[in-house]
């Protein structure tokens, strides 16, 4: 296993290769960010931001969605995997959020996850984008990219990838390392077959 020195490196070493790593949902404040990432769950992030627009102007609050019919929530995210289930979700987030958070974003990992459709994945996101809190959203690429370097073990769980990359990283670059490891497993490290020997040489680990 990589060192905490080496865990670093290879972070700073994606920071010179994605320089401009960020988010890539499009949102204008933290409800439209948490629906988007509810939206993204096995979905590409283009995906989502094709329908959002749309579904924003037509839903802008939480009331709105509460209220809308759940066949005309599902007409409006029909091209995205899911989406029976995500228009479910987003209804029931939506009515928890009017009922219980004066319709706001709340904004601990803990009250996040009492939302329909939000796991922890997904408040560490909302609470890393939307509020700046420090944290590591495992998703996909940064499980496999942190596999693949040898920042965790192979086996490891996901919660335990999370909870290695927090221990080896110092928390002031949690949120920005979680934009990193996001942009190099995306494009670089994919999960399509390629020459991974360049991956190793790209963050220094050749």
């Amino acid at each position: 296993m990589l060192s905490k020195k080496k865990t670093i490196e290879c972070i700073e070493a994606m920071g010179e290769l994605f320089p401009d790593a960020e988010c890539e949902l499009i949102s204008a404040n933290p409800f439209e960010l948490l629906i988007s990432v509810m939206l993204s769950a096995q979905t590409t992030d283009i995906s989502v931001n094709k329908i959002t627009p749309l579904l924003f102007a037509t839903y802008p609050t939480p009331e709105a969605f509460m209220n809308a019919p759940i066949e005309d929530i599902m007409d409006k995210i029909k091209t995205i995997g899911l989406y029976r289930n995500k228009s479910k979700y987003i209804k029931g987030c939506c009515k928890k959020l009017v009922e219980e958070f004066n319709s706001e974003v709340p904004r601990t990992r803990k009250e996040l996850e009492s939302l329909p459709g939000i796991g922890r994945k997904s408040a560490n996101v909302v609470l890393s984008v939307a509020f700046g809190v420090p944290a590591i959203a495992v998703d996909t690429h940064v499980e496999r990219v942190s596999k693949r370097l040898g920042i965790c073990s192979m086996d490891a769980s996901v919660r335990e990838v999370e909870e290695v990359l927090m221990k080896k990283l110092p928390i002031e670059i949690w949120s920005i390392a979680h934009h990193r490891l996001i942009f190099f497993g995306r494009y670089q490290c994919t999960a399509r077959n390629h020459d991974h020997r360049i991956c190793l040489e790209l963050v220094g680990l050749n």
